[in-house]
């Protein structure tokens, strides 16, 4: 057998062994990039956790915390001062009445100050805005045993 012909034979072995190396490299890359958002999304609910328990709030699952609001704070990080989840916020702290019948209540501080610290956590850079929004409103004691 002549040594171009064995060498022909041969590239198709190492080419593949290449694509082969290559697809380890990106399944790897993708791994260790997921690996550290989760390991990241863990830390940020501990901290949060931490925070609830220091403010008097009963402990949270934390793998439902880093589910919930990953890195980022997610959903609740996303625009908190639009008009639409403001509005969605306020309804939230209405009666629970549907129509007609629906009215605004005082809020209890308590409820209130659990969405600052999530803020204070995840997206420290809104707090104030979110602060300020949460000092517009009439709130006092409302939640027996808090």
């Amino acid at each position: 057998m002549s040594p171009t012909r064995m060498a022909s034979q041969h590239r198709w072995i190492y080419l593949g062994a290449i694509v082969l190396l290559v697809a380890f490299l990106v399944v790897g890359l993708l791994t260790f990039h997921q690996v550290h958002r989760t390991n990241a999304a863990n830390h940020k609910a501990a901290e949060l956790n931490t925070a609830l328990t220091a403010a008097g709030y009963p402990a949270i699952d934390q793998a439902q915390i880093a589910r919930t609001l990953g890195t980022d704070g997610g959903e609740a990080c996303t625009n908190p001062d639009g008009a639409l989840k403001k509005a969605l916020w306020l309804v939230d702290l209405s009666n629970g009445a549907g129509g007609p019948g629906q009215r605004p209540v005082i809020a209890d501080d308590r409820t209130l100050q659990a969405g600052v610290i999530v803020i204070s956590v995840y997206c420290p850079s809104q707090l104030q805005h979110y602060q300020d929004r949460v000092n517009d409103l009439k709130t006092g004691d409302t939640v027996n045993g808090s």
